[in-house]
């Protein structure tokens, strides 16, 4: 029963915070409303008893969301994606497009012919379902994570100019920062 009540809640709030993406007219709010939707699909996934995906989907969906959400305040020429601006591009032929397929999918759906099962489900489900999902690419993966990564770290310190010691001194002893907006020590 409880299962259940999640399930559907989770569903709602995962639908209706994909519906606020489209809604909301700032990238930023846009960002956290997708990583609530996605959040809320992991949670479905994790209580169909697939943890291993589901904690990837969330891991996976937060990282992105966060990355996309820090680069968007560095380079975005409005101040930190919060200006009005409008999420939907050709809403008519879009709307076109979405429906069309939605119902071309649904007609897949229950036209595809489905295999039958066939044996039994392995014992480890989450190990087989690692060794699909990365197999012999687990190492590539890792070190993709951390070339994105550094790429992360080399771009954030490349966009800010000055560091903490050119604005509180060698020793980080000065009273006031030598901030050029608000006029600091050397102003």
């Amino acid at each position: 029963m409880l299962n259940d009540v999640l399930f559907y809640a989770l569903a709602v709030l995962s639908l209706a915070s994909a519906v606020m993406v489209f809604i909301f007219d700032s990238m930023a709010r846009a960002t956290f409303s997708l990583l609530t939707s996605l959040l809320c699909v992991a949670g479905v996934v994790i209580l169909l008893g697939l943890n291993y995906l589901g904690i990837v989907i969330v891991l996976m969906m937060t990282i992105e969301m966060a990355i996309m959400a820090v680069f968007m305040i560095m380079y975005m020429m409005n101040p930190a994606g919060l200006m009005p601006m409008t999420m939907v591009h050709n809403s008519k032929g879009s709307a076109v497009v979405c429906g069309v397929l939605f119902v071309l999918l649904v007609i897949g759906i229950f036209l595809a012919p489905w295999p039958a099962p066939e044996g039994r489900p392995p014992e480890d489900v989450t190990m087989d379902l690692g060794l699909s999902l990365m197999g012999p690419q687990m190492l590539t993966m890792m070190t993709l994570g951390m070339a994105l990564f550094a790429t992360i770290v080399s771009s954030v310190v490349l966009a800010t100019r000055r560091g903490r010691y050119d604005r509180l001194g060698d020793e980080l002893d000065a009273e006031r920062a030598d901030d050029p907006v608000r006029g600091g020590v050397g102003r």
